[in-house]
């Protein structure tokens, strides 16, 4: 999806805009907002001009905690009844917000204001100018995506993710990029992470997907996906689409000294899946079984350690609002 919007003039008329028309209910959006990652009270006088401008009321603001990073802000939001809520922050906001929507029929707009913000790239959203893509939300229309589903060793909580998983040696770069240099390079943190957590031992794994027989490999990861790219503009999942109904898992299992060429080969190559590094797998459900606890990860957060995963896709469970794509 393409983005062509711009950010409007925030000193124009609002009765200039059709959404101030006599006898129309006014319409109210909620931002969730990380306070870390807000450039400060700007962003929130820019966002209370802009609903003004657009005739919307002046929205509802809530911020996130260490403590509440995203939930309860999102139920308070729905318990005000608005009609849009704005995740402005990391993919971990937008997570967090998200697991609340999910089934609700409240849709979810984004302003992206972290170092990943995968789900905006993914989506072609305005990742450059926070103003102009809540414009976009105020303005847009609504479609569908997918939700994914995870339990970590059996827990009775789900957690969701809207972007990918994985478990192994990309969980621990997550786990261990520093917050320093993200601050100061951006997604080249996760380079400098990933070079340091390279060295590492594969640990014995089944793979089921479909509930089929489970497949035994020494992995070094397993990554599960509802979207194709990652940071840096990283295709890893080729065929993967947000509203397909579809998990993609991909099995990283590199041998010797050179399996990590195999790797690069599998996932940057031409032809890919034709290594034995690499395997590719679709379905609407994964489970993976560890002999050891690995480090594992959602949308670029850490969430623990664990020796089982269950994955599962809940199609259209989430409405985005967002600029309309290109034709």
């Amino acid at each position: 999806m393409t983005q062509h919007n711009t950010a409007p003039d925030t000193t124009s008329d609002p009765a200039a805009t059709p959404a101030a028309e006599a006898g129309q209910r006014t319409r109210r959006a909620a931002v969730v907002v990380n306070p870390a990652k807000s450039v400060g009270p700007e962003l929130r006088g820019a966002l209370v001009r802009l609903c003004e401008t657009q005739g919307w009321a002046e929205p509802l603001w809530l911020e996130t905690t260490v403590e509440d990073p995203g939930e309860g802000q999102a139920r308070e939001a729905l318990e005000a009844g608005v009609d849009v809520v704005i995740a402005a922050g990391g993919d971990g906001t937008v997570r967090c917000v998200a697991e609340v929507l999910a089934g609700t029929g409240v849709p979810l707009g984004l302003v992206p204001l972290g170092t990943g913000n995968l789900l905006a790239r993914n989506l072609g959203v305005n990742i450059s100018d926070p103003v102009s893509a809540a414009f976009d939300v105020l303005n847009g229309t609504e479609t569908t995506v997918d939700v994914v589903k995870a339990k970590l060793d059996h827990s009775d909580d789900e957690q969701v993710f809207l972007v990918m998983a994985g478990v192994g040696y990309d969980a621990a770069i997550m786990a261990d990029t520093l917050d320093a240099l993200k601050d100061r390079m951006g997604w080249l943190a996760y380079v400098e992470a990933g070079i340091r957590k390279l060295p590492g031992k594969p640990v014995k794994a089944k793979v089921s997907v479909d509930g089929k027989r489970p497949i035994g490999r020494r992995i070094r990861s397993v990554m599960f996906g509802n979207c194709g790219r990652i940071m840096g503009g990283v295709e890893i999942f080729p065929d993967a689409k947000i509203d397909d109904g579809v998990l993609d898992v991909l099995i990283l299992s590199p041998k010797g000294r050179l399996g990590w060429l195999g790797v690069v080969a599998g996932i940057f190559g031409r032809r890919k899946n034709e290594t034995e590094s690499v395997e590719y797998f679709q379905g609407k459900t994964a489970e993976i079984t560890l002999e050891h606890e690995q480090e594992f990860q959602l949308d670029g957060d850490h969430v623990g350690t664990g020796k089982h995963i269950a994955i599962c896709v809940e199609p259209a469970a989430l409405k985005i609002r967002m600029a309309a794509p290109a034709v």
